[in-house]
């Protein structure tokens, strides 16, 4: 086996670098991140069950049956896979290069207050806490009460971090520089861009539903700019559905966002009143997923 001979400090440190390889991570800190925090302390005890993200890719689009491999090893968890943390609510603890890639393009930096939405067992709550150090400071939501309450004594370690119970839809993060949504959402809730102060990042998922319980779709970053939302694409995922986050009614328009490829060409998040038009890839009362750019206009 590949990790006799090897502590656990030297696989935490090669999977770290293998992260930022499979990343191009460039947020300073966020490789060292990975290395420092031990991942098996938040995944509860052995056995743990681990799979492939192409595995787990097929599985969400109903082209395969989930598999897992048992381990015991917790060396073995330091490769880019995903493991389970409820197989039969099919949520896992994410694959790793996809959420350097998010948290990256968080361009988080030491002192910012950061919110993280869909926190799950607090691992890569505790990343973003380590990236923002201890001048800084992460709000962690999660909705699932075992997964919230896992997660609230995994960060006790953390001075900088605050661990809540609760729904994304209702919950108010306050003032912040970054947010990442970690589950499937239709549109953006007014709170999170009321609460971005400027310059502010927010890293969310636009997705459509596939099953009740998963989506696919577009990761986007949206700023606040002078002028107004920008918004530009991140990666393609699939990812576990906000349930509460989502309108069922947008889900046809999402589709076909999705389908012609609107949801690539996002260049702005548009708040004014307007008539919809050939921008316009999803268009609702209050907030529009916009190809067009920012101006001051359209703010």
């Amino acid at each position: 086996m590949f990790t006799l001979g090897f502590t656990i400090e030297d696989c935490r440190a090669f999977y770290a670098q293998e992260i930022r390889f499979a990343a191009t991570v460039s947020t300073p800190g966020l490789v060292e991140a990975y290395a420092r925090v031990p991942r098996e302390k938040f995944l509860g005890p052995a056995p743990w069950h681990i799979t492939s993200p192409e595995t787990r890719a097929m599985s969400m689009a109903g082209l395969r049956e989930s598999s897992y491999i048992t381990v015991d090893d917790p060396r073995d968890l330091y490769h880019n896979v995903v493991v389970a943390l409820d197989r039969a609510k099919e949520i896992n603890n994410g694959q790793p290069s996809a959420l350097a890639s998010w948290i990256d393009a968080l361009a988080l930096r030491p002192g910012d207050r950061a919110f993280h939405l869909g926190c799950g067992v607090g691992y890569y709550t505790a990343i973003i806490a380590e990236v923002v150090g201890p001048t800084g400071s992460v709000v962690a939501l999660e909705l699932q009460p075992d997964l919230a309450a896992r997660a609230k004594e995994n960060l006790a370690s953390y001075a900088n971090v605050t661990v809540h119970h609760g729904d994304g839809a209702t919950f108010d993060p306050g003032p912040c520089d970054a947010m990442f949504v970690n589950c499937g959402v239709t549109h953006p809730q007014m709170i999170w861009l009321e609460r971005l102060r400027p310059l502010g990042r927010l890293v969310v998922p636009f997705t459509m539903a596939v099953n009740p319980q998963t989506g696919q779709g577009v990761m986007t970053k949206i700023v606040r700019e002078p002028a107004g939302y920008s918004a530009a694409m991140v990666t393609v995922t699939g990812i576990f559905s906000g349930v509460s986050l989502r309108d069922p009614a947008l889900e046809p328009s999402m589709k076909k966002a999705l389908q012609t490829g609107g949801l690539l060409m996002l260049k702005s998040i548009r708040r004014d009143p307007h008539e919809p038009d050939d921008t316009c890839v999803l268009h609702v009362v209050n907030v529009c997923l916009s190809t067009a750019p920012v101006t001051a206009a359209n703010s």
